[in-house]
């Protein structure tokens, strides 16, 4: 299996992790009732909460472009750096994100969905 498709699998787990985050300690976390609860929380859970729904939502284009990368033949040095460099910016997106630091946070969005053109571009 290649770095790109473990890559792949992190970025599949993401969202999870950041789920995690959201809810570690919190003791008025309702299992039954999850998403009026994430209506509840403030602060840096909240702000996991959107984090989770962006990694959900940015995980389709970059497996497409992975695999897309991978079937057109693209270089495979070239598609293991860009899926690193979406993982970096990603994980970078949702420590921002956490800390409240949006400018940097749109920065390494705008990294992430490069590093998603540049292996379609690999894939050309």
């Amino acid at each position: 299996m290649t770095i790109a498709f473990w890559c792949v699998l992190i970025a599949a787990l993401m969202p999870f992790v950041l789920a995690g985050i959201a809810k570690a300690g919190d003791r008025s976390f309702n299992n039954r009732r999850p998403r009026e609860w994430y209506e509840t929380v403030t602060g840096y859970r909240k702000r996991a909460w959107w984090a989770q729904q962006n990694s959900f939502e940015a995980f389709p284009l970059f497996a497409a472009a992975v695999i897309i990368a991978h079937v057109a033949g693209g270089s495979q040095s070239g598609v293991d750096i860009l899926a690193i460099l979406f993982i970096a910016a990603r994980i970078a997106y949702a420590t921002c994100y956490l800390a409240d630091v949006h400018l940097i946070r749109s920065l390494a969005w705008l990294v992430g969905l490069g590093a998603c053109i540049g292996l379609f571009v690999i894939a050309a």
